[in-house]
């Protein structure tokens, strides 16, 4: 008699969890899509359309998308700019490379300056207001949390996470890994 006094109200209070559980689900799938705009240093517009845990870019379709989360004043990102012009010289079209840089009131010039500085190529920074929202999104959808390392690289293809990158990392295993999703 004592066991079925104790098990209905443990009962009850499962189901009021549950019932918290569905909300919740709910919530999180009205956040589930999202758009962040982003413009290059160079004036062009992208917008990035966050579809659960991916994210693709408008001028990523049937092309693999790296995002680099840096910091101009971050070392290892700035060790990073050089691998990432060589990849982006390396595969041309078939890949993007865009910076999303986390510092508020950086001037076009001064990112471009950046890039230049540590030989980095042609690849993309972009410097718009929605860099960091995306960063955080990215950062959550990844489970590395919003204290992330940088630099922080994710690689998609069609729009699909691939892998990503805490911190400095090799070019030989980008490389690879861009390969990979590339079919080659």
């Amino acid at each position: 008699m004592r066991l079925t006094h104790f098990l209905i109200p443990l009962f009850a209070v499962t189901l009021l969890f549950q019932g918290c559980n569905k909300k919740e689900t709910t919530e999180d799938a009205l956040v589930s899509t999202a758009k962040f705009s982003l413009m290059d240093t160079q004036g062009k517009s992208y917008t990035v359309e966050k579809r659960g845990a991916n994210f693709a870019l408008d001028a990523g379709e049937d092309k693999v998308v790296l995002f680099d989360i840096f910091a101009t004043w971050c070392p290892p990102c700035q060790a990073e700019v050089i691998h990432l012009g060589n990849l982006q010289k390396k595969y041309g079209k078939k890949l993007i490379v865009m910076g999303i840089t986390i510092q508020e009131d950086q001037s076009n010039e001064e990112l471009e300056k950046f890039r230049e500085k540590y030989r980095g190529g042609d690849y993309l920074i972009a410097n718009k207001a929605d860099n960091q929202a995306l960063a955080r999104a990215i950062a959550s959808t990844i489970g590395v949390g919003q204290q992330f390392p940088i630099p922080l690289m994710v690689l998609y293809k069609n729009g699909e996470y691939v892998t990503h990158y805490e911190g400095a990392t090799q070019e030989e295993i980008i490389d690879r890994d861009i390969a990979m999703a590339l079919g080659e």
